[in-house]
This record gives structure tokens, C-alpha cells and sequence, in this order.
């Protein structure tokens, strides 16, 4: 069983955005959105599905340097800990600063701010790659000779820490303000207003912004989101939009040297011919949040088959160990794919009926594969077309609805609707 503080912490998570919608809806505050919190989460599954293949890098290389180049046999107790956990905090506010202030890392990370709302659903919105451009800032960490078990677990903790930050629930904390990331500290991260743009980096602690230099206090309440929206609700997409600019933007770079400073300077620079560095601009009076809108109908089939998603997910990651290499191919394929196909009814994409068609069939295949191993005689056949049925004669009675609609649109789904 995968026993990562952040996979076993998965129901915690639902249960603690369920408590928030429902403290946010007493506060009269409307900052969940069906097709929004679902991208977010989509874009959490969608990490958490790649980082199974990811850590071989991060986690295989850390050990590695353990093993080989460790200075220290540090010994494990809770004074070790406790030093490995600030350290780590340490290593992750320059990780976080520096995804921030190289346009490459941007890249990663720019995933976890391109939601235009504020609330725990965005913690789970996490960059598939991230990963590849941050897991050395911690090697310094192998190398004094804290061990790998260690640093999976206060690394998972950390990131547990930042998950209840990300709400509008809670206001000022008081004494905690001065040295512990809080709510409201993070709001001003998430802000793409000009004076909160690359502040307060710390994960759970804020002292750090403040002996570097980059703290700032909450003053008014924040635009949410990044300065280029990625205006899609596809958790794919949203992982490949800034790389898919950047690559545009170096077709415009003539010179070697000018290519280079471009993928580790500032997002927005660039060289003087062409403009110099893109200066962040006030948020305009006007500016409108990126929206869908579907029929209600098509909601609910959404929310049911999000429903049977987070079932296989959840199970995929709690038993990966038990999965050689072509079957977590294949279920991380089947479950990235899902979260492509939310994508595609919530914007009314054309492409989006048939391949529901074939994606409920090969979901159910999938359905019966995994439980052929966990359930006898006639049920995981029996689960299997039940589960399929039902999609079918759900998508079947929806088929008008959808027709109707996409008659009506000049823009498959997508309209905007005015900040709040």
C-alpha cells in the first residue's frame, strides 16, 4: 500500500472542502465553481498520476546521493526531524521563489496559480511538472545525510501544511502572522494584482519572505489567477499552455544567447529588440473570470462519472505497488484521459461525443480488469456493464440536451462572467 501522507490524507481533503462549501455558502461568499474545482482536482489527479513515474527520477536520485556522497549517519528522532523539517521548509521557499523568477520552472508551477479562484480545492491543483525542474534544490539535504524515508515524509507533511491554506474562510490568524504561512499570507500569493506578484513563497513558514525580501501584507483582497489566463478547463493543457508560449516566443528570438536568457530570466522578458521585459499591468476594472456554462443535465453526468474517476484513482494510488510497469501505463492513460473528457463536455467541444462513447467502453474494460483480481465469479463482469450501462443511458438521454445547446452557442460553452 502507498503510504505517502498525501495520498492517505485523499479523504481528508474531500471532507474538508466539504466543510469549507459549506462555511463559504453561511459567508455568503460564491468562490466554488463546479467546472473550476473540478479542473483543479483533475489537475491534482493528473500529478499525482505522472509523479508515480516521476519519482524514480526525484526520489531515485536523492537516494543515490544518500548512499554514496551522505557526510552524516544522522540518526532519527524527533530533534533530527524537527531540523529536517525546517530545513526542508528552507530548500522549498528557494525552489518556490526560483519557479517563480526562471521562465523555464514557470512552467511547472504555473499550473497551481492559473485558477482564478481561491479556496482548498486549488491546494490539489499541482503541475505534473514541477517535479523536474525542483527536486534538486532538496539534494543538499541527501548529501548532509538525512535519509530518503525522512524526506518523503516531511515533504508530505509539508504539503499537507499548505493544503488548508488555500481559503477565503479564515481571515487573520493573529500571533501565527509573524513566523507561520497562513491563509491570508497566501491569498497575497495567488494575487496577480502587480504589488503581490512573487510574494511570500514560504510553505509553512513565513520567516523567510521576511529575511529575504519578499513579504508582503495582505491589504486588499486579491485578483486570483496569472496575467495570461489560460482560459481552458483541460488539466493537460493547462500543464503545457506556458511551454507551448514559451516555444512560440523562441521562434521570435534570433540569437542564441538571447534563447537561453529567455528560458532563465523572468517570465516576460525579453530582449530589448523586441520590446524589453513585459511589465505586470494593474488588473483592469472590467477584467472578467474565465467561465462555462452547460446544462444542468450534463452537470450531474459530469459529477457522477467524477465520482467513479476518484474511486479508480484513489484505488490506483493506494495499491501502485501492486501494478507492474504496462498496467500503471495503462490505468494512468485511462485516468489522464477522464479528466481530457470533463474537459471537452464542460466547453461543448464537438470532439467530445464520440470519444465519450469509446471512453466509457474502455473505462469499463479497465473496470473489470482491476476487479477480476480483487472479486470472484460473475461480479467484476457484472460491475463492469453496470457501470458502462448506466453511462451510456445517461449520455443516450443527454444526447438532445447537448445538441440543443451546441445549436445555440457561437462559442462551444464558453462565456465570461464579471469578477466578484
Amino acid at each position: 500500500m502507498n503510504l505517502s501522507p498525501v495520498v492517505i490524507a485523499i479523504p481528508m481533503y474531500f471532507i474538508l472542502m466539504g466543510i469549507e462549501l459549506l462555511v463559504l455558502r453561511f459567508q455568503k461568499n460564491p468562490s466554488y465553481r463546479l467546472n473550476d474545482a473540478i479542473t483543479n482536482i483533475n489537475c491534482g489527479v493528473v500529478s499525482q498520476v505522472t509523479g508515480v513515474f516521476l519519482k524514480v527520477l526525484s526520489i531515485g536520485i536523492y537516494t543515490f546521493l544518500f548512499e554514496k556522497l551522505a557526510l552524516f549517519s544522522i540518526p532519527n528522532n524527533i530533534w533530527t526531524f524537527l531540523l529536517l523539517f525546517f530545513l526542508y521548509d528552507f530548500c522549498y521557499y528557494w525552489a518556490h521563489r526560483l519557479s517563480h523568477e526562471i521562465n523555464l520552472f514557470w512552467g511547472g508551477h504555473v499550473v497551481h496559480h492559473s485558477s482564478e479562484e481561491y479556496n482548498l480545492s486549488v491546494a490539489l491543483r499541482q503541475s505534473s511538472t514541477q517535479t523536474i525542474w525542483t527536486f534538486m534544490f532538496y539534494l543538499p539535504l541527501a548529501v548532509i545525510g538525512f535519509d530518503p524515508i525522512s524526506l518523503v515524509l516531511v515533504s508530505g507533511i509539508n504539503l499537507l501544511y499548505q493544503f488548508w491554506i488555500h481559503t477565503e474562510a479564515i481571515d487573520r490568524m493573529g500571533f501565527l502572522e509573524k513566523f507561520m504561512n497562513t491563509p491570508s499570507h497566501h491569498r497575497v500569493h495567488h494575487g496577480r494584482n502587480p504589488k503581490y506578484i512573487d510574494k511570500n513563497h514560504g510553505g509553512t513558514f513565513i520567516i523567510f519572505d521576511k529575511w529575504f525580501g519578499t513579504f508582503q501584507e495582505e491589504e486588499e483582497r486579491p485578483t486570483y489567477g496569472i496575467t495570461t489566463p489560460v482560459n481552458s478547463w483541460n488539466p493537460v493543457w493547462v500543464n503545457l499552455a506556458h511551454y507551448a508560449t514559451m516555444k512560440e516566443e523562441l521562434k521570435m528570438i534570433p540569437k542564441f544567447s538571447d534563447k537561453v536568457k529567455y528560458l532563465f530570466n523572468k517570465p516576460g522578458w525579453l530582449p530589448e529588440y523586441l520590446g524589453g521585459y513585459r511589465n505586470v499591468k494593474e488588473v483592469p476594472k472590467d477584467f472578467k473570470k474565465f467561465d462555462t456554462t452547460v446544462p444542468a443535465p450534463l452537470n450531474y453526468y459530469v459529477f457522477f462519472q467524477y465520482v467513479l474517476l476518484l474511486g479508480l484513482t484513489a484505488f490506483f494510488l493506494f495499491n501502485v505497488s501492486s501494478f507492474d510497469a504496462w498496467a500503471k501505463l495503462g490505468v494512468s492513460v485511462l485516468i489522464i484521459w477522464t479528466t481530457v473528457s470533463f474537459s471537452g463536455i464542460f466547453e461543448q467541444n464537438r470532439w467530445f461525443q464520440f470519444q465519450e462513447i469509446v471512453r466509457i467502453a474502455v473505462f469499463g474494460v479497465g473496470i473489470w480488469w482491476i476487479s477480476n483480481g480483487m472479486l470472484s465469479g460473475p461480479f467484476p463482469i457484472l460491475l463492469s456493464v453496470l457501470i458502462s450501462s448506466v453511462s451510456y443511458i445517461w449520455l443516450v438521454f443527454n444526447f438532445d440536451t447537448i445538441r440543443h445547446f451546441q445549436s445555440n452557442i457561437k462559442k462551444p460553452g464558453i462565456h465570461a462572467t464579471k469578477t466578484v
